[in-house]
């Protein structure tokens, strides 16, 4: 898989993966927020991996913009996602706490990627 951009979302099939990944650039909290604005409008059910470096961090007004991404998409996400697998640095039952509050969906937050893209396979194709 070849990966062009330190912030991607790649759409394969019903799997959206949003990555943000070193090295850092200046546009990445824009094309972050971008992909994020993607994924609300992402019509069909799907299954959503992120993949996070662990070191790219937004400004005060790009956490702003995230969390109004997560109160106007709830209802959206939470209809058509059919899980979440929340790939970081230090991952941590703490951290599946914190989105499953934020979404109904299976979650899990994990630091290795197979395992999450494991996770997601049983959950595809699931009403």
């Amino acid at each position: 898989m070849k990966i062009t951009a330190m912030v991607d979302l790649e759409i394969d099939g019903s799997l959206l993966t949003l990555r943000f990944l070193p090295p850092y650039a200046e546009s990445d909290e824009r094309d972050y927020l971008a992909a994020l604005a993607r994924v609300g409008e992402h019509d069909a059910p799907f299954e959503l991996l992120t993949v996070f470096g662990g070191g790219g961090k937004l400004s005060v007004a790009g956490e702003r913009e995230q969390a109004l991404w997560f109160k106007a998409t709830r209802g959206h996400i939470s209809a058509r996602c059919r899980a979440v697998a929340i790939v970081r640095p230090g991952a941590n039952k703490k951290m599946e706490e914190t989105f499953r509050k934020l979404w109904p969906m299976p979650l899990v937050a994990l630091e290795d990627e197979i395992a999450a893209r494991a996770f997601l396979a049983e959950h595809r194709g699931l009403a």
